[in-house]
């Protein structure tokens, strides 16, 4: 038996990278898994490659609307979720997003996505989880929310302002929504993933904005990490598998970090 058999799972930003390596990892232990995507190419693809007990769903994390109908959707076809991971998000514009580089309408879209899109997915998904009455009041209630933060929340980004501002956040909020669903009695734990340096297509157009030498900017981040080389979707993706099963039935507002390192030192 998997490790999340039966078990019903939301992945938002699964069309690729860290979360498509989420939401593969849930369905390889039994879950079925949604890929909630923005991107229709990416999701259905994502979708395709896990089979039948895998479903795609376009979805905006930024939208109330795009919330309550994913939620619908997954119900109809699945039933109550038992998972739910926020793992959409967006970096920045530009490798170098220092201060004075940091226009507004920068500052607001990463926040949107990153802040905004997490507070909505936690609350909507603790509603969903609990939409049987929770187990306060005798049913089946309960579940596990994994958000997705970066040791950007950890540690301070000097070139990287609104993105680490926005990863803290999401850090505190974590805390607050496990620490809320644990004195209610919901039977829902809430954590952060804290990624390092990882490879995925993001981390590569990252390396290569504003005409970077994506090699030898690879080369001076992973100097930064005392493994010696980056960590990869899926050492992300099992850490997500971990806190979204009944293994960690008594880890909630904990923060995995995942970076070879670079945090301790």
């Amino acid at each position: 038996m998997g490790r999340v058999e039966g078990k019903v799972a939301i992945v938002t930003g699964a069309g690729t990278g860290i979360g498509f390596a989420a939401a593969t990892r849930l369905n390889e232990e039994g879950a079925k898994v949604t890929i909630a995507e923005f991107d229709v190419k990416s999701g259905e693809g994502a979708a395709e490659v896990l089979g039948d007990d895998a479903q795609f769903i376009q979805h905006d994390v930024r939208d109330e609307l795009s919330w309550q109908a994913l939620m619908d959707k997954v119900f109809a076809t699945h039933g109550r979720p038992d998972i739910l991971v926020n793992n959409a998000g967006i970096l920045a514009t530009e490798q170098n997003q220092h201060l004075a580089a940091t226009d507004l309408e920068q500052w607001r879209a990463i926040q949107t996505v990153n802040v905004e899109g997490v507070f909505l997915g936690c609350k909507f998904g603790v509603a969903a989880m609990i939409a049987d009455g929770g187990r306060e009041k005798g049913g089946d209630g309960g579940g596990a929310i994994v958000n997705m933060s970066s040791i950007a929340g950890l540690i301070a980004t000097s070139h990287l302002v609104a993105y680490g501002a926005s990863k803290g956040a999401v850090r505190q909020l974590t805390k607050s929504v496990a620490i809320d669903c644990a004195r209610k009695g919901l039977g829902i734990r809430c954590n952060s993933v804290h990624p390092g340096v990882i490879v995925t297509n993001m981390g590569n157009q990252v390396m290569g904005m504003g005409n970077g030498d994506v090699q030898e900017n690879w080369k001076a981040r992973l100097a930064l990490v005392p493994m010696g080389e980056p960590g990869q979707a899926v050492d992300v993706a099992n850490c997500i598998l971990f806190l979204a099963s009944d293994e960690a039935k008594h880890v909630t507002g904990a923060e995995l970090v995942v970076d070879g390192g670079m945090t301790v030192v």
